[in-house]
Order: C-alpha cells, then sequence, then structure tokens
C-alpha cells in the first residue's frame, strides 16, 4: 500500500510539472497576444523560502491550471535573470501580478501556503476590478 501510494504521489509530481520561463519581454508579449495578465514569481537561488514556495505550492497541478487560466507565468533570478529596474528585487519571494505592458496591478512579498496564496490570487482579483 506504501509503495502504492508513493508512485501515486510521484505522478501527481511529476504532472504538475511546469517549466517556468524567463523571458521577460517575451512574457509581456504572450500575455499581449492571448489578452491575459501576468505572474511574475522572483526568487534566489540561495532563499529556502522560494523553494519551499516552489515545491509546495507552485508544483501543485491545481494551482498551475488556476494561474495558466488568468496569466502568462515566468520566474526570474535576481542572481541570473535580468530584471527590469521598475521592479524590485528584494525581498524574496516576491510576487508580480503585471498587465501585458509591463505595469504592476498588484504585488507583495514572503512565502505563502498554498491556502494563503489562494487567497493571494482573489486579493488581486479584487485589486483588478477597481
Amino acid at each position: 500500500m506504501k509503495i502504492l501510494l508513493s508512485i501515486m504521489m510521484l505522478i501527481a509530481t511529476l504532472s504538475a510539472s511546469f517549466s517556468w520561463p524567463s523571458d521577460y519581454e517575451a512574457a509581456l508579449s504572450e500575455a499581449k497576444a492571448e489578452k491575459k495578465d501576468v505572474y511574475l514569481f522572483i526568487g534566489s537561488e540561495y532563499c529556502k523560502y522560494c523553494d519551499k514556495f516552489e515545491k509546495e505550492v507552485l508544483s501543485r497541478a491545481d494551482v498551475l491550471n488556476k494561474l495558466k487560466k488568468k496569466y502568462v507565468l515566468i520566474y526570474l533570478s535576481r542572481e541570473i535573470d535580468d530584471i527590469p529596474a521598475h521592479l524590485e528585487t528584494k525581498p524574496v519571494p516576491r510576487h508580480y501580478f503585471l498587465n501585458y505592458k509591463g505595469e504592476v496591478i498588484y504585488t507583495t512579498i514572503g512565502y505563502r501556503s498554498f491556502e494563503g496564496f489562494n487567497e493571494l490570487l482573489d486579493e488581486v482579483d479584487e485589486a483588478k476590478k477597481d
């Protein structure tokens, strides 16, 4: 039984995998073409809370599916990627919700649990209505 459960968890993890692009300009172009906004996650190669958020929240198929319906997804590492000057990179994890022009709709920082991230997405929806 334990083996079956382990196999099911592995399959669920693999099916939820998503290769996060890191081309900011391409993400904006895609968002414009698809009439979506952009969810930009800024992290660090040395941030344990970034890793925890990626593993516990962003690797979930239900979270990815919810995000992909409304947003073009992008990940930028503050050590590796060129991050536009109008976006802050400290502290991380940092969450930006942008329109296709790169204008900030909503931003926040910090690790979020699954429940907390869903609440955040609801807050962003409310902010977009204003």
